[in-house]
C-alpha cells in the first residue's frame, strides 16, 4: 500500500517539532530500510535519478564535456564545468583529481563522440560512483537536460540495503518536504514492483530525532 499524503505530512510535522532550532538551515533527509534484498548482489542494487518537484535548496552541479559549439552552449545553458579532451587526459593520469571531481559533481553530460573515450579514460572512476556521463543527443540542446539534472537526486544503495536521499531543507515548507518524499517514493515503489519489500522509512533532520513515516 503506497505511503499517503497525510502521513508524510503528519511524519514531517513530528520531525519538525522533534528538532531544536540552529544557527544554519538543516538538511532533510529520507531514509528507506529494505528487506530480502542484498545490494552486494548486482539484482540487489538500486540506481535511480528521480527529479524533484522542488530544488532541495543549492542546486546540484553538472558537468558537461565537450569541445566546439558544445563548449558555448553549455556556458549558455548553465553547466558548472565543462571539460575537453585535453582535461579528459589530464585527468587520466591525475586519478586523485578524477576522484575529486567525481565527488564534487553529482551528474555529467557530454557530447556522444566523447563517450568511448571517457569510458576508457574515466570509467574506473565515474562508473562505480554511478556518475558517466548521460549523452548530450545530437538535436537536443544542453539546457533542458541541465536544468532537470539540477533537479534530479541520485537514490542508490551502497553495501546497506537502506537508501539514503536528501529531499530538502528545513526552510521549505512542508508541501514541497511531501512533493519530494513523495518523487521518491514513487520512484523506489515502480524499482521494487510495490512497497513489500520496504521494511521501514523514515525522516530526519540533521540535527533531529528520526521520525518514522507510516506506510
Amino acid at each position: 500500500m503506497p505511503v499517503s499524503s497525510e502521513n508524510l505530512l503528519k511524519a514531517i510535522k513530528l520531525m519538525r517539532e522533534n528538532s531544536s532550532q540552529r544557527k544554519f538551515v538543516q538538511g532533510i533527509d529520507l531514509s528507506i530500510n529494505l528487506r530480502d534484498i542484498d545490494p552486494k548482489k548486482p539484482e540487489g542494487r538500486i540506481d535511480l535519478d528521480v527529479a524533484l518537484p522542488h530544488e532541495v535548496g543549492k542546486p546540484y552541479k553538472v558537468g558537461v564535456f565537450g569541445e566546439g559549439e558544445s563548449v558555448r552552449k553549455a556556458r549558455d545553458a548553465g553547466a558548472d564545468l565543462v571539460l575537453g579532451r585535453t582535461d579528459i587526459e589530464t585527468l587520466k593520469q591525475d586519478r586523485k583529481q578524477a576522484k575529486k571531481l567525481a565527488d564534487e559533481f553529482q551528474f555529467f553530460l557530454a557530447q556522444a563522440d566523447f563517450m568511448v573515450m571517457i569510458g576508457k579514460a574515466l570509467g574506473p572512476v565515474l562508473g562505480p560512483r554511478g556518475k558517466m556521463p548521460k549523452p548530450i543527443p545530437p538535436t537536443v540542446g544542453p539546457k533542458p537536460l541541465i536544468d532537470r539534472l539540477k533537479k534530479t537526486l541520485k537514490v542508490r544503495t551502497k553495501d546497506q540495503p537502506t537508501l539514503h536521499a536528501h529531499i530538502g531543507v528545513e526552510n521549505m515548507s512542508d508541501e514541497e518536504l511531501a512533493a519530494n518524499a513523495r518523487a521518491v517514493l514513487d520512484a523506489v515503489e515502480h524499482k521494487l514492483e510495490g512497497l513489500s519489500k520496504v521494511r521501514s522509512i523514515h525522516l530526519k533532520a540533521t540535527m533531529g530525532k528520526p521520525v518514522r513515516v507510516e506506510v
